[in-house]
């Protein structure tokens, strides 16, 4: 049986072909990942994401936990911001990616990848034992939806008091949207601004709802998993499962700059400091088709006449309008401009490395 978001309804009112992901009934797409994709980088799309987990850890040691399973340093946070970090085994392996937030010193919210849901917050318990925590799982409370393109803030703002200019990149404020009381980030998961709104779970078809009509003349259509993929795509976010496991570290997979070995000990810093010592032997780069044929994942990729890796994550990237992916590569094969072939249905077709993000919008928030 699919579990499904409180938004499931909304899906299908407005004609959302659902699939499964993860375990959940869940849109892929309304009116297709093309004009979906477009309208988040041209003006703004809405996601329902409520198949991501929420878990709480609260009590005198929350920040010691908190410290003690991620790679990041959370010490650093203040209340209400927000930090992208990873979880890692004692081997270094990726567990999952996760965001922190900070609500206060003694109450740390951390939101994980659907899929791990249960695992992580098995995991974060198991190691909770020896603190002075409170470790919840509060996913069932809670939806998410996320605002997301250049227009998110215009949308918004009429549906609260708050003034959202006042919330920078990667912070979060407690604010009333539509009367009901709702945790507004500007994070985002597309590479464009925009907010993610976590409120109870009975409030989330009400702001859905609202979003949509107020945001209808900006050009605000609702979105589903295949735009918010080639969306990441073009971001050169990492999607858990593919360019990123167990099996891989976050020096591998290009996100050192979240592991932090000076902060002290935590779960993998061992193993993550001697790889840094000795050196990578492979890394995760983006590279660019250079025909017309798209990357799929899982597909081989040869260098220097061998086959050295397969397509972690491979797509069309309809705002570039080129074929980009992501793959691992042998260390002497990872500088930019190396050229590569992605094997195409039985055909070697060219590619080269390039440099990542293959997008990036013009306007940063600090």
């Amino acid at each position: 049986m699919l579990k499904r978001t409180p938004l499931y309804q909304a899906h299908l009112a407005a004609g959302g072909r659902m699939v499964d992901f993860a375990g959940w009934e869940m849109p892929v797409q309304y009116s297709g990942p093309i004009p979906e994709h477009m309208a988040v980088r041209q003006a703004a799309g809405l996601f329902d994401v409520s198949h991501m987990g929420e878990i709480e850890v609260i009590g005198d040691d929350a920040l010691a936990l908190v410290q003690r399973l991620t790679t990041n340093d959370a010490s650093k946070l203040e209340d209400c911001q927000v930090q992208y970090s990873l979880m890692t085994n004692e081997t270094g392996g990726v567990i999952d990616d996760l965001l922190v937030y900070r609500l206060n010193s003694e109450f740390f919210l951390l939101i994980v990848n659907a899929a791990g849901i249960e695992t992580d917050f098995d995991w974060i318990r198991k190691h909770a034992a020896h603190y002075r925590v409170e470790v919840r799982n509060v996913s069932a409370a809670f939806a998410l939806l996320a605002l997301q393109g250049p227009r998110a803030e215009r949308i918004l703002q009429p549906l609260t008091d708050h003034m959202l200019d006042r919330i920078p990149y990667y912070w979060s404020q407690q604010v009333e949207v539509e009367n009901a009381r709702c945790r507004v980030s500007r994070t985002g998961y597309t590479g464009e601004d925009g907010f993610e709104i976590l409120c109870a779970a009975s409030s989330a078809q009400h702001i859905w709802n609202r979003l949509l009509l107020t945001g209808k003349d900006d050009g605000l259509i609702p979105c589903g998993l295949a735009a918010r993929n080639t969306l990441r795509l073009e971001a050169a976010f990492r999607l858990y499962g593919n360019d990123m496991d167990q099996t891989t570290t976050p020096l591998e997979a290009g996100l050192a700059w979240t592991v932090k070995l000076a902060k002290g000990d935590f779960i993998g810093r061992d193993a993550l400091q001697q790889q840094k010592q000795q050196g990578l032997t492979r890394k995760l780069v983006g590279f660019e088709m250079l025909d017309k044929a798209p990357a799929r994942d899982g597909y081989p990729v040869i260098a220097g006449g061998v086959e050295v890796g397969a397509v972690t994550s491979g797509s069309p990237a309809p705002f570039l309008k080129k074929n980009i992916g992501l793959v691992y590569l042998p260390i002497e094969h990872t500088k930019i401009g190396t050229e590569l072939f992605v094997v195409v249905r039985g055909r070697q077709v060219p590619a080269r490395v390039v440099e990542t993000p293959f997008y990036k919008r013009e306007k940063k928030f600090d």
